[in-house]
């Protein structure tokens, strides 16, 4: 049965908190952004924004990564946007609130037209059932042009898990076998346009900091749509996407993290500007049209 949090439970500073008997979820309206997630000992399975990353869980909307000059071609104009985009700095408005969700909402400003000239909604809702927190993104097009866009969620979990050992006794296991080469960003952000083999072995991929050497793990087009974090004698967690076609994993080495990104974009192949409108992976929502994505972190023992 749920464990109701009444809705006047917000910090000084807007943090929401919603829970169940099993997980307890706080989100701040800038960004609407993810900042703690415990399960029912009290346990923090998310990073703690340290000093290697500042971040918890960012919302990366309308781009993904970074593109060729930071630059947002559309035709003859050019508009300065910088890495994942802008949604995680922006102040969302907090719409809904009870004990088990809450929803945000961001609209475009003249602060999102200088990078971005276009009018959009994009809606975030966070959602717990049992050990499950929801995690839904709706981006609207209320204009009367097509609203190009890409979005993606960037949660850094703890690693090590509480409770467990070293790192290197950590592994993701997907729910496919994962095959296909691998992309890296490197340390300038943009995609080398060279695949390099996928460190995955089958379903499983062991765990150092030494697979982050090249930057981020980019899958194109990965064939599973869920996979667990776990160690021997820990309990782990499984995150599970839906509308989202691309996957990120990343790490800084040395720090105490590991983020599992789904994605409906990434960032620029290095060397290659390109018309925003023609962008490999980038959604493109009709006048009036709307787009659903979602991811649930589940966690498990």
């Amino acid at each position: 049965m749920a464990r109701e949090i009444q809705p006047e439970r917000e910090g000084q500073d807007g943090i929401v908190e919603i829970g169940s008997d099993r997980v307890t979820a706080r989100v701040k309206p800038q960004g609407a952004e993810l900042c703690s997630l415990r399960d029912a000992a009290g346990e923090e399975f998310l990073w703690q924004a340290g000093e290697a990353w500042p971040r918890h869980a960012p919302i990366l909307f309308p781009i993904i990564g970074r593109l060729n000059d930071d630059l947002l071609r559309l035709g003859d104009k050019r508009y300065p946007i910088g890495q994942h985009g802008f949604a995680r700095d922006q102040r969302f408005d907090l719409t809904e609130h009870s004990g088990t969700g809450c929803r945000f909402l961001l609209r475009d400003n003249p602060a999102t037209h200088t990078a971005y000239p276009f009018a959009f909604r994009l809606e975030v809702s966070y959602v717990v059932h049992e050990a499950s927190l929801a995690i839904g993104y709706t981006v609207t097009n209320p204009a009367e042009a097509p609203l190009p866009f890409s979005i993606g969620a960037h949660p850094a979990f703890r690693w090590p898990l509480p409770g467990a050992g070293q790192k290197a006794s950590h592994k993701l296991e997907f729910e496919q076998v994962e095959e296909a080469p691998v992309y890296r960003p490197g340390n300038v952000g943009l995609l080398d346009p060279t695949p390099q083999p996928s460190p995955v072995h089958g379903r499983v991929l062991s765990l150092r900091d030494s697979v982050f050497d090249g930057g981020a793990l980019v899958m194109l087009a990965p064939a599973s749509r869920h996979v667990r974090f776990s160690a021997p004698g820990a309990p782990g967690l499984e995150v599970a996407w839906q509308g989202f076609e691309q996957l990120g994993i990343w790490m800084k080495p040395g720090a105490e993290f590991l983020c599992i990104e789904p994605w409906a974009g990434h960032t620029d192949f290095a060397g290659r500007p390109t018309e925003f409108h023609h962008k490999p992976a980038l959604q493109i929502l009709e006048p009036g049209e709307s787009r659903s994505f979602g991811h649930r972190i589940t966690l498990l023992g």
